[in-house]
């Protein structure tokens, strides 16, 4: 049984796939924060704005197999439209992602991206791995495509994330009321240390999802 906040077509806002069209699969859950606002004071991560409680959002729902998520990620996809992405996004996919639903996408031509907290392995046969570490929680997950940092973040400085193997390092502004000055700081670590790139939220520029 796989327990999804939301299902949904749009464009990747972040990293290096910004701009190409992906079918989100938000899966409900956490390991670091229950997404409730009563509990957020005692979590590991305490920046969070997105909703993965529950499976009440559009698309989402109880999924009693792979192939019956996999079915309704398909429904989400222009009929005759190539280059199909799925974004297995949380919440933490990983706590429900496995071996039967990366095969089950796989059977219906997917390219398979994984964003994740890195605390916990992701299955094989994931075709994009995005890591956004969180400070306070170590990642097992030390090499992918690319490293998506939320920044600021206390005792998660860059630094801390550079030696790691993956062939993209983003920094992405906090968002929230001091979002203006994160993003200028980021902008000034970034032409400070060109390996690593910025990564703004283009979806919230743009109002979509």
């Amino acid at each position: 049984m796989y327990a999804v906040k939301e299902i949904f077509y749009t464009l990747q806002g972040e990293g290096a796939n910004t701009g190409r069209p992906a079918v989100f699969c938000r899966f409900a859950g956490c390991n670091l924060w229950t997404g409730r606002e009563k509990d957020r004071s005692g979590a590991v991560c305490r920046f969070c704005d997105t909703d993965f409680v529950g499976t009440d959002g559009p698309g989402g729902g109880s999924f009693p197999s792979a192939d019956a998520l996999a079915d309704a990620i398909e429904a989400c996809w222009p009929e005759s439209g190539p280059g199909r992405m799925v974004v297995c996004t949380g919440g933490e996919p990983t706590l429900q992602l496995d071996a039967a639903l990366v095969d089950a996408l796989h059977a219906r031509r997917f390219t398979i991206a994984l964003e994740t907290n890195g605390t916990l392995a992701p299955p094989a046969g994931i075709d994009w791995l995005c890591l956004s570490p969180k400070a306070g929680a170590d990642p097992v997950v030390t090499q992918g495509d690319e490293l998506k940092l939320v920044y600021p973040q206390e005792g998660g400085e860059p630094d801390r994330y550079r030696g790691l193997g993956f062939r993209h390092f983003f920094l992405q502004p906090m968002d929230g009321p001091d979002l203006v000055e994160n993003t200028r700081r980021a902008v000034a670590y970034c032409l400070a240390h060109p390996e690593w790139r910025l990564s703004l939220q283009t979806h919230k520029l743009l109002g979509i999802r």
